[in-house]
């Protein structure tokens, strides 16, 4: 199916092949939690090639959208609050994790001038590139599942060590009682 290119412009595309691209966006944005758009006026294809892969090694669906498909697939969403943002050539990030996302897209473009994060969208929460950048800040999903798991660990094995420390504690006394009586 042919797709946007780099350089901002479409192939042409007919309203099968639009209608096409707008079911994929929008089966993408069903399963959201975060959509981070970014003008990427003057960036290389290597340096897009570059993001895409770290895009899906984080597991958010990055592409390059006409804006008219892109507000369309918004259309009567959470997301809907963006359309107003969708302007000039514009890639788009799509995740499940806000904090993967922003985190990518916010590190990429910290290296990249030409890539400008212009606005994100939590469910009904619009946010600006400042807010972008801090929610990248913080741990990601996985992370704080780590942390979690860790946490609840803690407990668990202590209870392990001291269960196994009643029967060590056990057979001392039972050793000592053993040579207090062949003492006798």
């Amino acid at each position: 199916m042919p797709h946007l290119t780099d350089g901002g412009s479409a192939l042409s595309l007919n309203l099968e092949e639009k209608k096409a691209v707008v079911a994929e966006v929008g089966v993408e944005v069903a399963k959201a939690q975060a959509i981070i758009i970014a003008e990427y006026r003057g960036l290389g294809v290597g340096h897009m090639t570059q993001l895409r892969a770290k895009a899906r090694q984080s597991g958010i669906y990055f592409r390059v959208l006409k804006n008219s498909l892109a507000r369309r697939a918004v259309m009567d969403t959470p997301f809907t609050g963006l359309s107003e943002y969708m302007v000039g050539p514009l890639a788009y990030g799509i995740g499940s994790d806000p904090v993967a996302a922003a985190k990518v897209l916010h590190e990429f473009s910290k290296g990249n001038d030409k890539f400008v994060i212009k606005a994100g969208a939590m469910a009904n929460l619009v946010m600006s590139d400042k807010e972008i950048a801090s929610l990248a800040t913080l741990p990601s999903r996985d992370e704080l599942l780590s942390r979690l798991l860790g946490t609840m660990q803690a407990p668990i094995a202590n209870f392990v060590r001291t269960l196994n420390e009643v029967p060590t504690s056990f057979v001392r006394g039972l050793a000592a009682v053993r040579d207090q009586k062949q003492a006798t």
